[in-house]
């Protein structure tokens, strides 16, 4: 496997809980040559104190703060903003995310994808446990784009995908909550650049409160839903 240097960005609102875990899943699973960058997202628990005795012992280990609004879309890009990888990878901090996926995803960007997306909903992947309702619209939207538009995902709500840099340079990013991680592949495959997946494993969290609201985020999603379809229609 040809090894690139990889920056995978944590945002993380209130994770103590869940934070030193996913660290060191990433520790043990992964023999490649990455930077942890986790973004603390206006914590209000020991989030930032944890990952910054952390940092002490391990250089690979960073911790940024989240200095705009708080919020997923922020915190994530706040992480692409000091990342140092030719790859990108957002990876949730409550554990949901299977990190075993991250090896594949590396194979398919050797094998010249820009844009390689974990998909729940192929075979391989799948979700267990959240709402039924969230696993239904997810799903939906997934599969419409792929059946209408072609977009080369099943999963396209997914936030765990991995982005070679240069892709998410060129993205001019409107998101303001987890709706990023419908715009950036959605913008990324209009922008021609070469899209895959492959299937993973999403768990619900087990610990700590989700800050996901479902109702509260579909008009975030129905723009850009709606904006591939226009785009489609009026190239």
């Amino acid at each position: 496997m040809t090894l690139m240097n990889l920056s995978i960005i944590v945002p993380a609102h209130n994770e103590e809980e869940n934070i030193i875990s996913v660290i060191e899943k990433i520790k043990f699973l992964l023999d490649l040559d990455y930077e942890l960058i986790v973004v603390n997202d206006h914590s209000t628990d020991k989030t930032a104190a944890l990952v910054r005795e952390l940092s002490g012992r391990y250089p690979n280990i960073r911790l940024v703060d989240n200095l705009g609004p708080k919020g997923f879309a922020n915190a994530v890009k706040c992480g692409f903003a000091n990342s140092k990888g030719e790859l990108v990878i957002p990876v949730m901090g409550d554990l949901c995310d299977d990190l075993r996926t991250l090896k594949e995803m590396i194979r398919k960007i050797n094998d010249g994808y820009d844009v390689v997306c974990g998909s729940r909903y192929i075979k391989g992947g799948a979700r267990l446990g959240g709402s039924k309702l969230k696993g239904f619209f997810s799903a939906f939207a997934g599969w419409s784009l792929y059946y209408l538009l072609g977009i080369p995902t099943h999963d396209i709500a997914n936030a765990f995908k991995m982005y070679r840099k240069k892709v998410i340079d060129s993205i001019n990013i409107e998101s303001k909550g987890f709706e990023i991680s419908m715009e950036l592949p959605l913008k990324a495959y209009y922008a021609g650049f070469k899209i895959t997946e492959v299937p993973t494993i999403w768990h619900e969290r087990e610990k700590g409160k989700s800050s996901f609201r479902m109702f509260n985020l579909v008009p975030n999603y129905l723009k850009f839903y709606l904006w591939a379809i226009k785009k489609r229609i009026l190239g």
